[in-house]
């Protein structure tokens, strides 16, 4: 078995997320019609998840596959596992899982949360009253060229309601090239049904545009496989044209550990970038890999939709000082979790600690409260443009005064 540790995104990461949820299995003593009971043990030594399972394949009515019912039995155990961010996904589904954390997918380019109804605040998946609603949206994507906003809420799928993010994205998934019909209701847009052909792309979850004369700004989408590297790279050129940076984190759902780790390490030298506990074990510390940036004014954007892996690198800046955080108070998603690919190539992925900012802070819950604050209701452009604002301000506080040339007196 193999594991990839990552800080998961709110909503599933492939559109494909298939939970099965299942009451669990019978085990004991079984009615056999009209005649006696009789045990379900079929083999000395069997446990009573494989008994039950032989008895059900054999002698059930309805005639279901060993296959269906182990998946159906690990579901039940997740279910009573109580961690709102488990996730069992068969072969198939974990093969998408893989593509998307290495920026490959099929589907129409949606990141999507739960949130109570009408308030905007993260609420646990499985709760019934919660909505359904957009978290992120990927560029270049068939739902980013329809228009599709973050906040939206997604009120059909092909004429089915979502009920749950990880029912949602199921029927979100398909084929390259099929098509899916969205029921969708916007602030700006109103209530709206859109028909969008899925498709494999790979994403670019990085981009960078001038903001100004001086300043540039970075948005990365997820953190998926190399977007450390491209930040990176991104950094480079700005500190060549003696730019300023704004590290735009909004709407960004999470992603790879590993990955938002080389990120703050871009701007960091040396020292924490975040810390996990794992049950039972002393805290594990990151830190910051290589030399990184410490000279380029940075302020990072952050927003509702700001989560996970990507709430560890705006925590981290502002922890050590780095960085100005502009924006609304963030998602609150302090947990990390690990997936194992099991024998069959499907995989388990399971909450297996939580995490604390550099000053120890534990944001679970709570999400980071940003230096600056603009509302959430504002448009996009507000934000950036009180970033330019805040840059200007660090770069007049970095440039030493004139020193006045002597001058001779007349004589």
């Amino acid at each position: 078995m193999r594991s990839l540790r990552r800080v998961a995104g709110v909503g599933g990461i492939v559109a494909g997320l298939l939970i099965a949820y299942a009451a669990g299995v019978l085990t004991g003593v079984l009615a056999d019609g009209d005649g006696p009971p009789r045990s379900a043990a079929t083999a000395a030594g069997a446990g009573p998840i494989e008994a039950a399972a032989e008895r059900i394949a054999t002698g059930a009515a309805r005639s279901v596959d060993r296959a269906t019912l182990e998946q159906a039995a690990i579901s039940g155990m997740l279910t009573a596992l109580g961690d709102r961010w488990a996730s069992y996904y068969p072969p198939s589904e974990y093969a998408s899982y893989a593509d998307a954390l290495e920026g490959r997918y099929t589907g129409v380019g949606l990141w999507l949360r739960a949130e109570e109804s009408g308030s905007g605040t993260p609420a646990d998946d499985s709760d019934p009253a919660a909505r359904v609603v957009v978290g992120s949206v990927t560029p270049g994507s068939p739902a980013a060229r329809a228009r599709v906003a973050v906040g939206d809420v997604l009120l059909g799928i092909d004429g089915q309601r979502p009920g749950s993010v990880a029912r949602a994205a199921t029927l979100l998934r398909g084929r390259d090239g099929t098509s899916v019909r969205l029921e969708l209701s916007g602030e700006r847009t109103g209530r709206r049904t859109l028909d969008l052909v899925r498709t494999t792309f790979e994403t670019r979850d990085v981009a960078v545009r001038p903001l100004d004369a001086a300043t540039r700004i970075v948005s990365v989408g997820a953190f998926t496989r190399g977007v450390g590297r491209e930040v990176r790279d991104q950094l480079a050129k700005a500190r060549q044209a003696r730019d300023a940076l704004v590290l735009d984190l909004r709407g960004n759902p999470g992603g790879l550990l590993d990955e938002a780790v080389e990120v703050a390490s871009a701007f960091l030298d040396g020292g924490t970038v975040v810390s996990y506990e794992r049950r039972g074990e002393q805290p594990r510390r990151l830190d910051a890999v290589g030399e990184g940036d410490t000279a380029t004014p940075l302020v990072v954007l952050v927003d509702a939709g700001t989560a996970s892996a990507a709430e560890v690198v705006a925590a981290a800046l502002q922890d050590r000082g780095r960085a100005v955080v502009v924006g609304a108070r963030t998602y609150g998603k302090g947990s990390v979790q690990e997936g194992t690919e099991l024998p069959d190539g499907s995989a388990l992925e399971l909450t297996v600690g939580h995490y604390r900012t550099p000053s120890g802070r534990d944001i679970d819950g709570t999400g980071v409260a940003p230096d600056i604050a603009v509302a959430a209701r504002q448009a996009p452009s507000v934000a950036e443009r009180r970033a330019v604002e805040v840059l200007r301000g660090l770069r007049a506080a970095r440039t030493p005064p004139a020193v006045p040339t002597p001058t001779r007196a007349a004589r």
